[in-house]
């Protein structure tokens, strides 16, 4: 067995190894999550839409999340941040392999940062407007939309719950690489 440059006996493994090890599998199960929510939060936000059935077939009411802004930003966020977690995969099973690498483990907690700051601001944008619908707004006569369209509000309301548990999961890798970047320091 060779010495480890972090080891101050030649034939035993550096302290804490196993428990940064284990700190690198959690954090790619995480990002394996965190995918799963970011995507299936963009498909159910961009293929929601209702049609209103009326007597007359030349005047159709219709809800698409296009109509929105506030919608448009969700499923471009959460694309961006999936897209971010599916390019960061590799360099989190890199530190499976090599759990003392520390400048990489850096620059994944400042993207995971941003990307937390990005989908918060997805989810919070698209939860106003979510709540627009539900309730309306008295004070600017706004009328919640969400009696007429009842399937279409229905999904934009369930297709918050990835994004939100997404930020949550960020918090956690951002939590899991600090301590992991603490122990490789200690040692």
């Amino acid at each position: 067995m060779e010495a480890s440059k972090h080891s101050k006996h030649p034939l035993r493994p550096p302290v804490g190894s196993g428990v940064i090890r284990a700190l690198s599998v959690a954090d790619v199960i995480i990002r394996f999550i965190a995918i799963g929510g970011t995507v299936g939060s963009a498909v159910a936000m961009a293929t929601t839409s209702e049609t209103l059935p009326f007597a007359t077939p030349f005047v159709r009411f219709r809800a698409e999340y296009r109509d929105f802004p506030s919608f448009m930003f969700f499923v471009v966020a959460n694309s961006v941040v999936c897209g971010y977690l599916v390019l960061s995969l590799p360099v989190s099973v890199v530190h499976v392999v090599r759990p003392w690498a520390s400048c990489s483990r850096a620059i994944l907690i400042l993207f995971d940062t941003v990307m937390l700051a990005l989908v918060t601001a997805g989810a919070s944008a698209a939860a106003a407007i979510v709540y627009l619908a539900h309730r309306g707004n008295a004070r600017a006569n706004w009328n919640g939309f969400c009696q007429q369209f009842g399937t279409f509000c229905e999904r934009i309301t369930w297709s918050l719950v990835g994004p939100f548990s997404v930020a949550l999961l960020l918090v956690a890798l951002v939590f899991l690489s600090a301590l992991a970047l603490a122990l490789a320091r200690r040692a």
